[in-house]
């Protein structure tokens, strides 16, 4: 199907085999046909035109005016207008590319919550259970564990491949307690590094590595084999360690840690392929969960580069 992508200031169309990273019960609600949505490459977000979705849930013959009035009535969703609103290049009715106002997920659900309609209900109930089962999560962290893993499980990967992941979990935490530690506060910048130490270690971005999977907004770990997540967790075991004897002071110095951190498990990856005579780089992600757990593929670089 064609959908629209964002990327370098500008909108294009491509296309795309039919989407399936959207969870069923958060749209399900909405007919691609009459929601113009667009995917950010930069933000990995779906964007969403807000016109359309109020136009959707509310049966409104002039969505402009019912925002209008809805801003007027929400002082709190008025006030955080412009940081929910981003314009983005879209298709306009008159066919022509135009900036409209969209919104993320993030933002589109704090809009819904304003919206007093029937079709805005199932989605409000779905957020409120989702906010209940967060604080579940935080009173009781176990939960959280338990859920991840009935999740996994339920998608098929193996009990070997959860607990690893389980385990990358808990040292990705360690890493980014550290990166705060070190005075690292803006999500941006933790994407920076995150960016900078995948690079390091396995000798592509997180970009590049996610078109290798064939992946758009899915998390890149999760669809790793197991010798992927045990070299990223090297380089993020390795990067922790050396962030607490170095005590890094702000982005500059916490960089060269990571390339530090990340070169350690940059030459394991390199040994390991020499001694196996291919990459261990795969292309192999999650639609075959199986296939994460076959630590001997070599369906991912051709080439032999990686």
């Amino acid at each position: 199907m064609k959908a629209y992508v964002f990327s370098e200031n500008q909108t294009r169309a491509v296309e795309i085999e039919e989407d399936t990273s959207l969870a069923k019960e958060e749209f399900e609600f909405f007919d691609d046909q009459t929601v113009r949505k667009v995917w950010h490459i930069d933000e990995e977000e779906w964007y969403f035109a807000i016109y359309d979705i109020v136009a959707v849930l509310t049966d409104s013959s002039d969505p402009k005016q019912y925002i209008k009035k809805m801003r007027t009535r929400d002082k709190e969703l008025n006030s955080k207008w412009g940081t929910i609103c981003t314009p983005l290049p879209m298709i306009a009715h008159d066919g022509k590319m135009r900036r409209i106002q969209a919104s993320n997920t993030e933002g589109l659900f704090r809009i819904i919550q304003s919206i007093p309609s029937p079709k805005a209900e199932p989605l409000k109930v779905w957020l409120a259970k989702v906010g209940a089962e967060r604080l579940d999560e935080y009173a009781d962290p176990e939960k959280a564990i338990d859920r991840a893993v009935a999740t996994y499980q339920a998608k098929g990967y193996s009990d070997k491949w959860i607990s690893q992941r389980l385990r990358a979990i808990e040292i990705r935490k360690e890493l980014t307690d550290e990166w705060k530690n070190s005075g690292i506060e803006d999500s941006k910048d933790f994407a920076i590094l995150t960016n900078l130490l995948t690079a390091a270690w396995s000798g592509k971005s997180v970009n590049a590595y996610k078109k290798l999977k064939g992946l758009h907004k899915e998390n890149l770990r999760d669809n790793m084999t197991n010798t992927e997540l045990a070299l990223n967790l090297l380089a993020e075991v390795s990067t922790t360690e050396i962030s607490r004897t170095r005590q890094p002071k702000g982005m500059a110095q916490s960089k060269e840690v990571v390339l530090s951190g990340g070169k350690i498990a940059g030459n394991a990856r390199r040994e390991l392929k020499e001694e196996l005579g291919r990459s261990v780089i795969s292309s192999s992600n999650a639609t075959d969960p199986e296939a994460l757990d076959d630590t001997t593929s070599s369906d991912s670089d051709n080439n032999g580069k990686i």
